[in-house]
């Protein structure tokens, strides 16, 4: 089998890759948020799921960007951490926390649609 060129991979993973990058910085985002909150003890989990949200976004999108054969791969399991920290952030009520949910919920769509 031919792999598609860079160039042509990149166009397929185009909306993947903005999702993976819009997720990794509202994880981030989210995650320094959590460290100001009044009570940071009730936000560890938060905290922890952000951080490791965020590096298999950008993992995945490294992955895209140079079209790895393993692409397919990371973007299943980005889909399922994006999943557990998107549960996580719905349980909080605070601004960053929706919006990482938000974020999180977009790239795991966007990760399922390029493993199916």
């Amino acid at each position: 089998m031919i792999r598609p060129s860079v160039q042509e991979s990149f166009s397929r993973y185009a909306a993947c890759i903005e999702a993976c990058n819009a997720c990794a910085a509202a994880c981030l985002k989210c995650a320094a948020a959590c460290l100001e909150e009044p009570d940071v003890r009730k936000m560890t989990r938060c905290i922890a799921l952000d951080m490791d949200c965020a590096g298999i976004c950008a993992l995945a999108s490294s992955y895209m960007l140079r079209n790895s054969e393993f692409a397919a791969l990371v973007c299943e399991d980005c889909a399922e951490v994006c999943k557990w920290c998107k549960e996580e952030c719905e349980h909080h009520d605070s601004w960053h926390c929706q919006e990482c949910a938000k974020a999180c919920a977009a790239c795991m769509d966007a990760c399922l649609k390029m493993t199916a």
